[in-house]
C-alpha cells in the first residue's frame, strides 16, 4: 500500500508518497496557510493530489512541530501556533475518511533514519536535530516512542549536563527555563556563543565554521566549547537510554568535523569511560522528516 507523509512546517507543507520499499512516487510542496481551516484544507488538497497523480489510495501520517497530548487529544507545544489546542488527527481523519497518524517532527526524523536511513536495522535509535533549535526523537524497532506524556525524546529542554561555573545561569530558553541544552548546542546557540566572545556579530553557523577552518582562534575556541557541550549532552542520553545509534540532523549535522572528534569526547562523560555508540550523519537530509511521517504506518 502507498504511504503518504506530510511535513507540516511554519512556512511550507510538503507531502511525499512512497511505496512499500520506500521508493518515491509523488512529492509536492505548498506554502503553509497561517490559520487552522486553511491548513486542514491544504493537507487534504495534497493528499488528493498524490492519490490522483498515482492512481493509488494510501495511508497518511503527519509530522508536526509539536505533539498531540495523550491527555486531551489536542495539539500542544507547536510553534505553528494556530494548530495548538486543535484535534488535528481527528479533524484530518474526518475530512480524509481514514485514520491519520500525527507525531512530533523529531520523532518522524528518528523513524525515517531507523527504518531505511543511516541507522537502518538498529533497534533503538535516538534522532537529534541541531539546527535553529534542538529536538530529539526516539524510535524503537522503527516505531515512534512518544511516551506516556507524549514528550519522549524532548532532551533539548533539559539543562546542559555537567555545567561549568561560567555556563550556569548564562542562557534563557523560549520554554521559560535557563541553560537548556538547546541554548548551547543548536546552531543558534553555537553562533550566540561565538558572538558573545568575539568583536564580530556573525549571522549563521556556516560563517563561524569558515573562520574555524581558517584557523581563527576565537572561532576555534567556540567550536571546541561546542563539541564538549554536544558530547556532554549526548553522553547524558547514552547514560539513560544507551541507544544502538544516534543520528544527527539539522544544519549543524553537516559540519563534518564533528564526527571524528565526538567519540573520544563521549568517553570522557559516559559512565565507566567506555562508549562505542555510532554517531551518524542522517541519510535523507531535509526529506527525513516527511519520510518518517510516511513510515508512521510501519514497513511490511
Amino acid at each position: 500500500m502507498m504511504r503518504m507523509g506530510v511535513d507540516l512546517g511554519g512556512t511550507k507543507i510538503e507531502i511525499l508518497a512512497i511505496d512499500e520499499q520506500g521508493h518515491e512516487l509523488f512529492r509536492k510542496r505548498i506554502p503553509t496557510p497561517k490559520e487552522y481551516p486553511g491548513t486542514l484544507a491544504a493537507i487534504c488538497e495534497l493528499v488528493n493530489a498524490a492519490e490522483t497523480e498515482t492512481g493509488l489510495k494510501g495511508t497518511v501520517g503527519v509530522g508536526i512541530p509539536g505533539v498531540v497530548s495523550p491527555f486531551t487529544g489536542l495539539v500542544k507545544n507547536a510553534n505553528s501556533t494556530w494548530i495548538n489546542g486543535k484535534p488535528l488527527d481527528k479533524d484530518l481523519g474526518e475530512l480524509l475518511k481514514r485514520e491519520v497518524r500525527v507525531a512530533n517532527d523529531a520523532n518522524c526524523f528518528a523513524v525515517s533514519e531507523a527504518v531505511d536511513g543511516a541507522a537502518a536495522g538498529k533497534g533503538l535509535v535516538f534522532g537529534v536535530i541541531i539546527g535553529t533549535g534542538c529536538g530529539g526523537g526516539i524510535a524503537v524497532n522503527g516505531k515512534v516512542h512518544g511516551g506516556g506524556n507524549g514528550i519522549g525524546g524532548e532532551w533539548g529542554h533539559n539543562p546542559l549536563p555537567w555545567m561549568t561555573a561560567d555556563e550556569f545561569n548564562s542562557t534563557e530558553c523560549f520554554c521559560g527555563n535557563k541553560d537548556c541544552i538547546e541554548t548551547f548546542i543548536s546552531g543558534t546557540g553555537f553562533v550566540r556563543d561565538f558572538n558573545t566572545n568575539s568583536s564580530q556579530s556573525l549571522p549563521c553557523g556556516n560563517d563561524v565554521m569558515a573562520l574555524v577552518e581558517a584557523g581563527d582562534p576565537t572561532a576555534v575556541a567556540a567550536f571546541e566549547r561546542y563539541l564538549d557541550r554536544l558530547a556532554r549532552a549526548l553522553a547524558h542520553m547514552i547514560n539513560m537510554l544507551d541507544p544502538d545509534a544516534i543520528v544527527l540532523g539539522g544544519g549543524m549535522s553537516q559540519v563534518q568535523a564533528i564526527y571524528p572528534r565526538l567519540p573520544a569526547l563521549l568517553r570522557q562523560y559516559v559512565l565507566g569511560g567506555e562508549c562505542d555508540t555510532p554517531i551518524l550523519e542522517n541519510k535523507f537530509g531535509g526529506s527525513s522528516g516527511v519520510r518518517g511521517a510516511a513510515w508512521l504506518w510501519g514497513k511490511v
